[in-house]
Order: structure tokens, then C-alpha cells, then sequence
């Protein structure tokens, strides 16, 4: 698997390839500018992205918001790595389209265990038979195999976390959900993670599904459940 760090601090960036270099199962390239890191996505499209946010000319959110523009990069996972530490920060990068955000000072480890989660989610799998049905409800259908949504007949475009989200809730329906067993499913990684982002991309699929939203239910103090 082949990880894309775009820092530009050559000691950070030359700490976070030995961390996730040691397992032996990840390769990693380093881009030190916003300009390199774009080239080198459009030459050898990685299978993850840790990206910087304050890069020089090009800064770290162009960057995403171009890699999520092109197909060859539109699903690949992006964490971004920044001192910007806000909330408002993290939600703009968030809506921006990274999958992740992890605020300066960072562990080592801790990163490496949210680059193999993310390398876990995007790693081509078998599809199941549960996980290739069609949902066809009053406004939304939904088929799981063909990675496919409409309402109302219309289209719906989702990102690879929102379709996931979806995905997840739909066949738990009339379940409630944590947003630590959210965290575990979709995102592949434990409640100890901040789950602020399960509400920042629940808010951005309700946004998208139109009249079909209202079938995501906020299930205050538990989490989310999706109704028929």
C-alpha cells in the first residue's frame, strides 16, 4: 500500500515515514510542496494522503479540495495533519472532503493507527451478499452493489465516507447506532477518537439526500438511527 505524506518539514516528515514504514506492509512517498504532491497523485495515485494544511504557494486545503475533484483521487482517504487546532478548522477540512484531522503536536503512533484504518477502508473487498442489496424507499434508493443513489430520482453524489455512512445505517435500519460503533464500522477505528466528524458528515449526508434526510434520526445521548 502507498502512502502520499505532503509535509513540509523535513524531520516531521521524515518521523512519520519511519512510523508507518515499520510494519513493512506500507511504502511511502514525501511531497514537501502543494505543487509536488498534486504531481505526484496524478503519477502514482496513493492509496492514502497525509497532508499538511500549511504548505507553501498551494496550501493544504487547494490541495484536497483538487484531489477530491479528480476521479483517479476522488475516494482516496485524506487525513489531514495541521497546528490549525479550532473547531472551525476541523469542520472547513472536513467539509472540504479529508476523511481525518490530527491537530500538532500529533503521536506518531496514534497517526500510523488512523493510516492503516484508513488503508483498511479503502482496500478492495469481496462484496457480501448483504452488502450488494437495493433499498428502495418512498424517496431514496440506494443500491449498495453498483455504489449508486437517488432521490426522487434524481442522483445523489456521495463521497466514499458518506456513501459508507449510508450504507451502514441502511442495514441497521430501525436500529440506533452509536457514533462509537460509527467510528468503529465506517471510519475503522476505536472511541477513543474524537467523534465530532460523525456528526460533521452525518449533518453533510442529510444535506445531500433531500427529502429522504428526515429518515436519518438524531437519537439524542445514543446516536443516529435510520428509519423506513
Amino acid at each position: 500500500m502507498r502512502v502520499l505524506v505532503v509535509e513540509d518539514e523535513p524531520d516531521i516528515a521524515a518521523l512519520i515515514k519511519q512510523t508507518l514504514e515499520r510494519g513493512g506492509d506500507v511504502d511511502v512517498d514525501v511531497a514537501m510542496t502543494g505543487e509536488a504532491a498534486l504531481a505526484h497523485a496524478a503519477s502514482q495515485p496513493p492509496h492514502a494522503v497525509v497532508l499538511d494544511l500549511n504548505l507553501p504557494v498551494i496550501d493544504g486545503l487547494e490541495v484536497c479540495r483538487i484531489l477530491r475533484a479528480r476521479p483517479a483521487s476522488a475516494a482516496v482517504p485524506i487525513i489531514m495533519l495541521t497546528a490549525r487546532a479550532s473547531e472551525s478548522d476541523r469542520i472547513r477540512g472536513l467539509d472540504i472532503g479529508a476523511d481525518d484531522y490530527v491537530t500538532k503536536p500529533f503521536s506518531p503512533r496514534e497517526l500510523a493507527a488512523r493510516v492503516r484504518a484508513a488503508l483498511r477502508r479503502n482496500r478492495p473487498e469481496t462484496v457480501s451478499k448483504d452488502d450488494a442489496d437495493v433499498y428502495r424507499g418512498k424517496h431514496l434508493v440506494a443500491d449498495f452493489d453498483a455504489v449508486a443513489v437517488s432521490v426522487d430520482g434524481a442522483d445523489v453524489r456521495l463521497t466514499r465516507r458518506e456513501f459508507e455512512l449510508l450504507q451502514f445505517l441502511v442495514q441497521n435500519r430501525n436500529r440506533v447506532i452509536s457514533r462509537d460503533r460509527l467510528l468503529e464500522r465506517v471510519w475503522g477505528y476505536d472511541h477513543a477518537v474524537e467523534t465530532r466528524s460523525v456528526d460533521v458528515h452525518v449533518g453533510r449526508l442529510r444535506g445531500k439526500l433531500g427529502a429522504a434526510a428526515t429518515q436519518i434520526e438524531t437519537v439524542v445521548g445514543l446516536g443516529y438511527r435510520f428509519v423506513e
